[in-house]
């Protein structure tokens, strides 16, 4: 009994807040398809939204695990989601949205669409690492599917945070073929594109995306290989636990990973050692370790895997490949094992980086040469290709003119 007037106290603020915004919701032509009265499901979640979420706050918080490429890499939405990447860009551009794609909790660890929209976005954080669950931004299309299970709207000053009352979201969760709620899809943009097919839209690339979980089953014991970048402590993880292996061994997987159809003995002994003078039986040494780590998985006679691997530098070049160039820069952690002086791993860390730069160069958004531009601060072609982007009023062109200068001079 003690909450109760607590809660009507809450339902007249709510009520208050409403009523200021329903003028501008009837100039905006109310809700679409609907009236500005206050939805049940809205007003449940405001109440219990306030104890968590300042209205005035102008960001959803960054989430407490840092970046989150690694986690989208290894999400069970990322295949399906890779294989409809140029689809969804295209839906985003052309209609002015933002997309994202968003884990269980509600963090979002993938977003596309137009530069314009994508900056509108990234002044509210939707962004990857941004949190959008209930308690973090309080209510929002994301938080009300994730709790329900449902497909969501919310149009403008449903939202609780006032900065967000500009926007509308059409959100729908994703079910694993167990029905668990893997995260969600949602389609946002400015209240004023809002579109009746938005919603349809949204669900049908759910079922889609819903319909190639089931034929990809996720594989247990699947092994995740770090490679780019900075060198891990600890490169290879299976279900959580590192799977210790030594620098050579790690090069040998690296190899196997990026050309799966494997490599007869002599061709990946050459890629490993090129001229130096290793005998036969420390390359099979080298071998007969990686395979007990893995519980067999490689074949005697061809070297190939046979157990399932998932590797960043993989994901890099399927990303390219799907021409999603935004995905490709996201997981593009720097050169492929950076100390190794193998001669396939040389070749391919040469091939990697000249697949990214190329991709970069070919690309009309200024946000990829920028953000490239922070992994090469010498390249001036790259900083030349960021200014002839950017709008001449586009205040990060003082960005891309201070790194070229850096560049031309050294």
């Amino acid at each position: 009994m003690s909450q109760r007037p607590d809660l009507r106290q809450r339902r007249a603020v709510l009520e208050h807040e409403w009523s200021r915004w329903v003028p501008r919701l009837s100039v905006a032509g109310a809700r679409p398809g609907g009236s500005a009265a206050l939805r049940h499901e809205v007003t449940e979640s405001w109440a219990r939204s306030l104890s968590s979420v300042d209205p005035g706050r102008d960001s959803a918080p960054v989430t407490d695990g840092g970046p989150v490429h690694q986690r989208w890499t290894s999400s069970p939405l990322y295949r399906p989601v890779s294989g409809l990447a140029a689809e969804l860009h295209s839906i985003a551009e052309d209609a002015g949205f933002v997309t994202a794609v968003t884990d269980e909790s509600g963090t979002i660890l993938w977003t596309c669409g137009g530069p314009a929209m994508r900056r509108q976005a990234e002044r509210v954080n939707f962004a990857p690492g941004g949190r959008w669950d209930e308690q973090a931004m309080g209510t929002n299309a994301l938080s009300l599917a994730l709790r329900t299970g449902r497909p969501s709207s919310v149009f403008s000053a449903e939202h609780l945070v006032s900065a967000l009352h500009g926007w509308v979201c059409y959100c729908a969760p994703v079910h694993g073929p167990d029905g668990r709620v893997l995260g969600v899809l949602d389609l946002s943009t400015t209240w004023d594109r809002s579109h009746p097919l938005a919603m349809s839209t949204v669900r049908t690339l759910v079922s889609t995306i819903e319909a190639r979980l089931t034929t990809e089953q996720p594989r247990p014991g699947q092994l995740r290989l770090t490679c780019l970048g900075t060198e891990q402590a600890v490169p290879a993880v299976r279900e959580g636990r590192p799977l210790p292996l030594r620098p050579r061994q790690v090069e040998i997987l690296t190899l196997l990973a990026l050309e799966p159809d494997g490599f007869s003995p002599e061709r990946l002994r050459a890629a490993l050692y090129g001229d130096r003078p290793v005998t036969a039986s420390t390359f099979k040494a080298e071998i007969s370790h990686l395979r007990r780590a893995l519980g067999g998985g490689i074949p005697p006679r061809r070297y190939a895997l046979t157990v399932p691997v998932s590797c960043d530098a993989a994901d890099v070049l399927r990303a390219l490949e799907q021409g999603d160039t935004d995905t490709a820069l996201r997981l593009y952690g720097g050169p492929l094992l950076p100390r190794s002086d193998a001669p396939g791993i040389e070749e391919w860390r040469t091939r990697l980086e000249v697949a990214v730069r190329e991709a970069v160069l070919a690309s009309t958004r200024p946000e990829h040469a920028l953000r490239y531009g922070e992994r090469a601060p010498y390249d001036a072609e790259i900083h030349e290709h960021a200014l002839h982007l950017l709008a001449p009023d586009d205040t990060r062109r003082a960005i891309a003119r201070g790194r070229l200068s850096a560049a031309r001079r050294d």
